[in-house]
């Protein structure tokens, strides 16, 4: 006998359907998942859980800022649904936007070389955002961002690209105390 359940997913015993769960805790349990599997080949339980990009979800401010904990560690944390990247690196955090400023394609951090990369054209950024090389012609466009008590608030409407907002682009950073 089959049970349907409210979710719409077919099970044959109630103790075994697999009910699907939020996006934040597949995230987890997934990166749970290849942290004991790199631990089952040999890397050390703090090596296997270092790995630095997150996925993280800002919670609603007023109109277009959202909220963000301060990352622990040097490392990246995307947000896909606003389409920010935060970055803590060197005793200062950044906010960019998800988007290479060459042709909008979604930027991969490359933990490895401690950059950015555009999987679309190659170009390629330091954590800070700087350019490297590759097509692009500016660096990563920067977030308006501010400390906000023991976080971070980011404003996804007011947008600075190194070239037309030269100032505003440096400026967009919080520094932490050593």
């Amino acid at each position: 006998m089959t049970n349907i359940r409210p979710t719409g997913h077919d099970c044959d015993d109630a103790d075994d359907c697999f009910i699907p769960t939020s996006r934040r805790r597949f995230l987890r349990d997934t990166f749970l998942t290849v942290a004991g599997a790199l631990v089952a080949v040999g890397a050390t339980r703090t090596a296997a859980l270092a790995m630095p990009l997150d996925f993280v979800e800002g919670n609603k401010g007023d109109g277009a800022k959202r909220t963000y904990g301060i990352p622990a560690s040097d490392g990246a944390q995307i947000d896909k649904a606003n389409e920010v990247i935060l970055v803590r690196w060197e005793n200062a955090v950044y906010a960019f936007n998800l988007s290479c400023p060459h042709q909008n394609t979604a930027l991969k951090w490359d933990d490895r070389d401690h950059e950015f990369q555009c999987p679309k054209h190659h170009s390629r950024y330091k954590p800070d955002g700087k350019f490297i090389d590759g097509r692009a012609t500016r660096g990563m466009d920067r977030l308006a961002i501010t400390r906000d008590g023991s976080g971070i608030t980011v404003d996804v409407d007011k947008l600075y690209q190194e070239d037309q907002d030269p100032a505003e682009w440096a400026a967009a950073v919080v520094k932490l105390s050593k």
